[in-house]
C-alpha cells in the first residue's frame, strides 16, 4: 500500500486557532433544562468539552408559563426561565437565548410545530410582543445585574425562513425583530442582539439591508446549516443527500456567509452531519469525522459554531427509547459518549497555535496545533457516504520542533471510542441493564497508546495508519513536564 505524506515546520506558525466551536452548543426546548439528566448532561459537556453557552428552543412558549391569558388577564412568571439561567450560571455557562416561540396569549393563529405544540405565528400585536420582551429583559437586568446580562446573547426566533417555524413573510419577521431589538436596547444598548437565525444560510443580505436602511442595531449575524436540507424527517433517505452533497460544502457556505455580514460576528447557531433527527450516522465515527474537519476548516470565518445538540434528552418528534437511535446528540439518554462527543474531547485539548501542512490527499486532512510543551497532528480519513475510501498508510514529518519526550496516539473509528459497536454486539438491548451502561461507558473512552517516532536531522517522523471515517489525534510532548495519564503499548 501507497504511503501518503505530509510536511510541517513547526517553526512557522499560520496565526491562532481560536476554540470557537466551545463558545454554544445547542438542546431541545426550554423545558427540557429543567430536568436533573438534562442538567448532568451538559455540566458533563461544560467541564469534559469547554462549552460556554447553551441555546434552546421556546423560551417563551406556553410550556414554560412565561406568559398565559387568564380569565382576559395577561399574567407574567418567569419563575422556571429563572430557575434555568439560575443553573446555567451555577455551572459556570451562559445562556445564549432565542427568543421564541410564540405564547398563544399574544398569538395571530393556531399553527403550531413539534410535539410540544410551539406556536409558529407572529403576535397578532407587535406592541403587546415588545412588552413582553420589555418586561423580561428589565427582569433579568434587575436579577442578574446589567454586567452579567451584558455577557449573554440574544437572538430573535428560530428559522423564520421555513414555514414550519414561521407563518408570516419575510416582512412580518423584519418588523418582529424591529419590535424586538427596540424593545432590548431600551433597557440596556449594550446588549448583543442579532438575526436572522435562519436555516441553510438565507436572508442574511436581505436582514442587514433592513438593518441598515432603519438604522437598528445587529450586533451579530446568526443562521443554520446542514450538509442536508434545512429542515430534515424522519425516514427521508439521508445517505442519498449526503452523497450528492460536495466536500467541504459547509466551509464554502461559511466563507460566503462570512463575506455577506459586512464585519459583523459570525454565529452559526445550529449545525450536525445531517438534519435527519433519526440519522444512524450521527451514531458513528462518521460523524466524529464531520465534527472534526468542519471545525478545522472553519478558521477565521466564525465565532462561534453550535452544535445541535449535546443530548439525546430531546423530544421534538418523540421522546426516544433505544440508547443508539440516530438522535442528534453528543450523548445517549444514558450519557454514553458517541464519537462526535469524544471528537469534541479531542478539539478541546488542541492548543492554539496552527501550523501550515503541506501535502494533500482526497479524504485524508492533517492539521498541527501547538502548545506550549507540546504539538498534536490531528488527522482525518473521511469521505461523503457511497463515494471511495480506503484504509490509509500516512506518514508525518514535523520540523521544527524539539526532541519528542513521549507520544501517544488516541483513536476513534469502527474499532474505538465506539460504544455503538458493543451495543450491537450485546443485542441491541433497548433498555440496557446498569450493567450493560457501565460496559457502554467503557467502550466509549478514548484510549492513549504509545506512539513511536523517528528523528532524522532534526526531523520527526511519524508513520501510522488510518481507517476508512476515522479520527486521529497524535501528541509529543517535548519538555520533562510531568505527564498524567495512562498510556499503553
Amino acid at each position: 500500500m501507497a504511503v501518503v505524506d505530509f510536511r510541517c515546520d513547526c517553526s512557522h506558525s499560520i496565526g491562532a486557532l481560536p476554540h470557537f466551536w466551545e463558545h454554544t452548543v445547542g438542546s431541545d426546548h426550554a423545558p427540557m433544562a429543567l430536568r436533573a439528566d438534562w442538567q448532568k448532561q451538559l455540566q458533563r459537556c461544560h467541564k469534559e468539552l469547554g462549552f460556554g453557552h447553551v441555546r434552546f428552543h421556546d423560551l417563551l412558549s406556553d410550556d414554560m408559563g412565561t406568559l398565559v391569558n387568564e380569565q382576559g388577564r395577561l399574567l407574567y412568571s418567569f419563575f422556571n426561565v429563572d430557575q434555568i439561567l439560575d443553573f446555567l450560571l451555577s455551572i459556570g455557562m451562559k445562556p445564549f437565548l432565542e427568543l421564541s416561540f410564540m405564547p398563544s396569549a399574544l398569538s395571530s393563529g393556531n399553527t403550531v410545530v413539534f410535539k410540544y405544540q410551539a406556536n409558529v405565528t407572529p403576535p397578532r400585536d407587535y406592541k403587546q410582543w415588545a412588552t413582553l420582551i420589555r418586561d423580561i429583559f428589565t427582569h433579568w437586568v434587575e436579577r442578574y445585574g446589567v454586567a452579567q446580562v451584558r455577557t449573554w446573547f440574544f437572538e430573535v426566533w428560530n428559522e423564520p425562513n421555513l414555514a414550519a417555524f414561521w407563518t408570516g413573510t419575510q416582512a412580518d419577521y423584519f418588523k418582529l425583530y424591529r419590535y424586538t431589538v427596540e424593545a432590548i436596547k431600551q433597557v440596556d444598548d449594550q446588549l448583543r442582539v442579532g438575526g436572522p437565525a435562519t436555516a441553510n444560510d438565507q436572508w442574511v443580505t436581505e436582514f442587514l439591508d433592513f438593518c441598515d436602511q432603519h438604522q437598528l442595531p445587529a450586533d451579530f449575524v446568526s443562521t443554520h446549516h446542514y450538509p442536508t436540507d434545512a429542515l430534515g424527517s424522519i425516514g427521508e433517505d439521508t445517505l442519498t443527500q449526503l452523497q450528492h452533497s460536495q466536500r467541504s460544502w459547509m466551509r464554502q457556505r461559511a466563507q460566503d456567509t462570512h463575506r455577506k455580514a459586512r464585519g459583523r460576528p459570525v454565529y452559526y447557531t445550529e449545525w450536525n452531519a445531517s438534519s435527519n433527527p433519526r440519522d444512524s450516522l450521527h451514531d458513528d465515527p462518521y460523524t466524529a469525522c464531520v465534527v472534526v474537519k468542519t471545525m478545522m476548516e472553519a478558521r477565521g470565518l466564525v465565532q462561534g459554531y453550535s452544535f445541535w445538540t449535546f443530548s439525546d434528552i430531546f423530544e421534538e418528534n418523540y421522546f426516544p427509547g433505544r440508547p443508539f437511535q440516530g438522535g442528534f446528540g453528543l450523548l445517549t439518554l444514558q450519557g454514553v459518549a458517541k464519537p462526535s462527543f469524544r471528537a469534541f474531547e479531542l478539539l478541546h485539548r488542541l492548543g492554539t497555535e496552527e501550523f501550515l501542512v503541506d501535502g494533500l490527499h482526497q479524504t485524508l486532512n492533517v492539521w498541527v496545533v501547538g502548545k506550549p510543551g507540546a504539538v498534536t497532528v490531528l488527522v482525518c480519513n473521511h469521505a461523503l457516504p457511497r463515494h471511495q475510501i480506503d484504509c490509509e498508510n500516512v506518514h508525518v514529518a514535523l520540523a521544527g520542533i524539539d526532541p519528542p519526550r513521549i507520544g501517544w496516539i488516541e483513536r476513534i473509528d469502527q474499532d474505538h471510542a465506539n460504544a455503538k459497536r458493543l451495543w450491537m454486539e450485546m443485542g441491541e438491548p433497548k433498555f440496557p441493564s446498569v450493567r450493560e451502561v457501565e460496559q457502554l461507558h467503557a467502550a466509549s473512552q478514548i484510549m492513549r497508546t504509545a506512539q513511536p517516532w523517528t528523528r532524522q536531522q532534526g526531523t520527526v517522523h511519524l508513520n501510522f495508519t488510518m481507517p476508512p471515517q476515522s479520527v486521529a489525534a497524535i501528541t509529543l510532548q517535548t519538555t520533562p513536564e510531568p505527564f498524567s495519564g495512562e498510556i499503553t503499548s
